[in-house]
């Protein structure tokens, strides 16, 4: 059973922007904290945003100001609004549930979408 699919990746040059979306099962997404997280060519997988079921976000540094998460609890969707985007953007996105702490997911892992940014 898929858990997770997120879609809206794509090549923007810097300075441009992306929205990304993902869809949950209800199990996941119900009551859970939503996150963003992302994985760049030889990098590990880092945060990058979070988004509590009432609503309360935070964001990693090198994205905060430029990225805006939010949440459909109606569809059980999560969307990502990323701005003026730079080149070390560049990375596989995938969102998730987060467990009882940070770092910790409940869901498996999706395909992600493919953001690429060129200089």
């Amino acid at each position: 059973q898929v858990q997770l699919v997120e879609s809206g990746g794509g090549l923007v040059q810097a300075g441009g922007s992306l929205r990304l979306s993902c869809t949950a099962s209800r199990r996941l997404f119900r009551d859970n904290t939503m996150v963003w997280y992302r994985q760049a060519p030889g990098k590990q997988r880092e945060l990058v945003s979070t988004i509590t079921s009432d609503g309360r976000t935070d964001y990693a540094d090198s994205v905060k100001g430029r990225f805006t998460i939010s949440r459909d609890n109606a569809k059980n969707m999560v969307y990502l609004q990323m701005d003026s985007l730079k080149p070390e953007d560049t990375a596989v996105y995938y969102c998730n549930a987060e467990g009882p702490y940070r770092g910790y997911v409940i869901g498996s892992w999706g395909q992600g979408t493919q953001v690429t940014v060129s200089s």
